[in-house]
């Protein structure tokens, strides 16, 4: 009969240690299914992706002036810019350092999936096709589709994109190449450029007529190129087909990264596009006119 007791007894205890452990898996999935995974952000520090290379946006400059911040994979370089300045809003919301990486455009998006960076500000439209493999804080800017000539081209007159013509071409992995050149009938569309500074130099040297970009880096390359005008069609029927995803420019984030996307769009959603102008404006008046 002892036995028998010791035996029951043991048997109980073992089913109780099975319930704790089940509910504390339970509570577990529970917290990370309610954004408890790690947010990247533990440390105190947010590593933020950007091309250092295109401005307004971002760019890159050789001291700290103006606010600029130092490129931890570039050292005695330092970045600044709209995507700067926005990084520094949420930094400082959140107590947080705010860290900058200099990365090719077209590694932005795989970085930011395997965890190599927390987040890309960059100037990246929330499109379907990124939807699909990384989340979006934002929008944190609203930018329409504009075109880019020379004062002395003829294109200079055009009143809508039917009237383009001539080679053309745009940054590579963009909407403005992917999606705005293809919907020009009478363009020749030359090969994508490796980032923005690379496709206004296109222009500049003769080697595209125009080119396809956003009214932020159109008004930012009038600065450090005096020969060029911006042609928008925005109050046209003849303009680009475009959509508020191709416009709405967003902060890329690890899918299911709750806790990091809510702590930005906090930030974010109490800012109107009037404050995202004024903040452009304001990046616009200090960036480097280099050409």
């Amino acid at each position: 009969m002892k036995r028998l007791l010791t035996v029951l007894l043991a048997s109980i205890m073992v089913m109780s240690l099975s319930a704790c452990k089940n509910d504390s898996q339970t509570q577990q999935n529970n917290s990370e299914a309610e954004g408890g995974a790690k947010s990247g952000i533990e440390d105190g520090v947010l590593t933020v992706a950007m091309e250092c290379a295109y401005a307004p946006y971002n760019w890159t400059q050789s001291n700290d002036s103006n606010g600029a911040v130092p490129i931890v994979n570039a050292p005695g370089s330092f970045a600044n810019g709209y995507d700067v300045m926005m990084a520094k809003k949420i930094c400082e919301a959140n107590n947080l350092k705010l860290e900058v990486m200099q990365l090719d455009w077209d590694s932005m998006v795989p970085a930011v999936m395997t965890g190599t960076v927390d987040c890309a500000i960059a100037g990246q439209s929330m499109t379907k096709e990124r939807m699909e493999k990384v989340d979006f804080a934002g929008p944190y800017l609203y930018a329409s589709i504009v075109c880019l000539t020379k004062k002395d081209s003829p294109l200079a007159s055009a009143k809508g994109i039917s009237e383009l013509n001539g080679m053309c071409t745009s940054q590579m992995g963009t909407i403005w190449y992917d999606l705005c050149l293809p919907q020009l009938k009478n363009a020749k569309i030359q090969t994508a450029a490796s980032d923005a500074s690379a496709m206004l130099m296109a222009l500049e040297t003769g080697a595209v007529d125009f080119v396809c970009t956003d009214m932020p880096t159109a008004q930012g390359a009038l600065l450090a190129y005096d020969d060029m005008t911006i042609l928008d069609f925005t109050d046209s029927e003849d303009n680009f087909k475009v959509t508020d995803e191709d416009v709405n420019i967003g902060i890329s984030i690890r899918k299911g990264n709750t806790q990091l996307k809510k702590a930005m769009d906090d930030v974010l959603s109490k800012m109107t596009a009037d404050d995202f102008n004024a903040l452009l404006k304001e990046a616009t008046a200090i960036q480097p006119l280099n050409k």
